[in-house]
């Protein structure tokens, strides 16, 4: 039976093919892919490659997805395979309907109607009249080459690409449902959503026009519009080049995230072939979720200046439930008054590559955009600065790498306190340790509670303590303590009993506080 395109994209999507060929097949990492021996036909050295979205042979020219691996390995049949795949990704397979036929049908078409116009407007583009359109891509810095790879295009004045398509036969009810045009709600009347711009064409991860975007030429507003939302194409889900990104990322590019279309062109021209923008709108949680499956660690490059720092926050708060250790975002700004395009123009691919190098951990950058008071700020600010950080970890879905984010924060909140007791001296050899009797091994438990409460005292007295032996628990939490104390630029009793009871041992703390038989200072 037939099945909606949009349904097997979905459902190859929410299959990862690696699990699902490594169940057959041993495979080994290779950058972002995975490598192995072909099961289609005998080797000895790996030719076949898996990709987040397909495999191919090198080897046979055995080549699919994850439908059809299960259709050559088990001999399953197309419906079989597909059952299989939609029960252990939880979806339901859609029933055949007379509906679903015609939705199928309608996509297609609408598809077509896309195709046609790009092609006019890409024909267009190079006649006299698209001359003004085509110096500014030039005078952009954009090669013909680069120009007919984007497949970049002109509208012409309003009423001309109308023209254009009627004479192909398309009907007017088909450009206002493709987005190319729009009716008036209450005259009824129909003109063209695009004219006078120069044409950005909008693919989806398989390489298919979905919608457009168009850059006014002359001084009219708005300079960028995407086109509406369609049947084909959500402003939220999708991102602009992402099918030239994911064959960049093959080629082993490093994913970026830009702010626009020029961007993302004046990239990939320079070599930068892993480079997307969303379409007009900050990023989305689902946006998110198609450049995770691109990669782990995409980075996001933003403006260096304050706009751009509210970007940064606004994008590292909407990803702090999604993150895992799988899946994590590296931040990179750019010079002041600088954007990608106009640093390549400037600075060449070398200009933009140092950006990309310093791009910094999520936890780094984070920490930095939520706006450290300072070392001689008021208490309250202090305090209100460590709950936001606090607010943020808690705000991880992954309970063990939000306690990681929370340790990581506390580790720099604490660091960044000028250290009141200078350096700790440097340690003696340590002696054997000592056997203890019940009163002096109760004697070392409220020693540890005094120095929970006083750790700036671990160095009178930490050549004797290290060499006593203690019982595992209190042997954990000693260890824990001293390490603290070595690396700590502030000996601080709060922040020490923060950091044991993020490493899991708030147990062993309550049990060292509570051998003292009078309340501790």
């Amino acid at each position: 039976m037939a099945l909606p395109s949009s349904f097997l994209e979905e459902l190859n999507a929410r299959t990862p093919l690696a699990a699902l060929i490594g169940r057959r097949v041993r495979l080994a990492r290779s950058g972002r892919q995975w490598k192995g021996c072909c099961p289609f036909h005998d080797e000895s050295t790996p030719s076949f490659w898996v990709y987040e979205d397909g495999y191919h042979c090198f080897g046979c020219g055995a080549h699919g997805d994850a439908v059809s691996f299960l259709m050559q390995t088990q001999g399953a049949s197309f419906i079989e395979a597909v059952e299989q795949l939609a029960a252990e990704a939880g979806v339901e397979v859609p029933k055949p309907s007379p509906e679903a036929a015609a939705a199928e049908k309608r996509r297609k078409d609408l598809g077509a109607v896309l195709e046609a116009a790009q092609a006019s407007f890409h024909r267009r583009l190079f006649l006299p009249e698209g001359r003004q359109a085509l110096d500014y891509l030039c005078n952009r810095g954009l090669a013909k080459e680069t120009i007919r790879q984007f497949g970049l295009g002109w509208t012409g004045e309003r009423g001309a690409q109308t023209g254009d398509l009627s004479r192909e036969g398309i009907a007017q009810d088909q450009l206002v449902e493709a987005g190319l045009m729009r009716r008036d709600e209450q005259t009824g009347r129909i003109f063209e959503f695009f004219a006078n711009r120069v044409m950005f064409p909008i693919r989806d991860r398989r390489g298919r026009i979905i919608s457009f975007g168009g850059r006014i030429i002359g001084d009219g507003q708005p300079k960028y519009v995407n086109g509406p939302d369609t049947a084909l194409f959500a402003k939220r889900r999708n991102l602009y080049a992402l099918d030239l990104a994911r064959q960049g990322i093959r080629n082993g590019g490093l994913l970026v995230v830009v702010e626009g279309y020029m961007d993302v062109i004046a990239l990939a021209q320079a070599g930068f072939g892993a480079a997307v923008a969303p379409l007009g709108t900050a990023l989305t949680q689902e946006q998110f979720q198609e450049l995770w499956r691109l990669s782990s660690a995409p980075v996001l490059c933003f403006d260096g200046d304050a706009a751009g720092a509210r970007a940064a926050a606004r994008a590292a708060e909407l990803a702090l439930p999604m993150l895992a250790p799988e899946r994590t975002l590296r931040l990179a700004s750019l010079p002041a008054g600088e954007d990608p395009d106009t640093l390549i123009r400037r600075h060449g691919a070398a200009g933009f590559q140092s950006v990309v190098d310093s791009a910094r951990p999520l936890a780094e950058a984070l920490y930095e955009l939520m706006g450290d008071p300072g070392v001689g700020a008021a208490p309250e600010q202090r305090e209100a600065f460590k709950k936001r950080l606090m607010g943020a970890a808690g705000r991880i879905s992954d309970r063990g790498l939000s306690s990681e984010y929370r340790k990581a924060f506390l580790d720099r909140y604490y660091a960044s306190r000028r250290n009141r007791f200078g350096p700790p001296p440097p340690r003696l050899q340590p002696r054997p340790p000592l056997k203890l009797d019940a009163v002096a091994a109760e004697r070392v438990r409220i020693l540890t509670a005094i120095l929970l409460r006083h750790p700036a005292l671990i160095h009178c007295v930490d050549h004797a303590y290290s060499t006593v032996e203690l019982p595992p628990p209190l042997n954990r939490l000693r260890k824990t303590l001293r390490e603290w104390a070595d690396r700590a630029d502030v000996l601080d009793s709060a922040a020490l009993i923060d950091h044991l009871t993020l490493s899991g041992l708030t147990v062993e703390v309550e049990q060292a506080l509570g051998a003292v038989p009078f309340p501790l200072p």
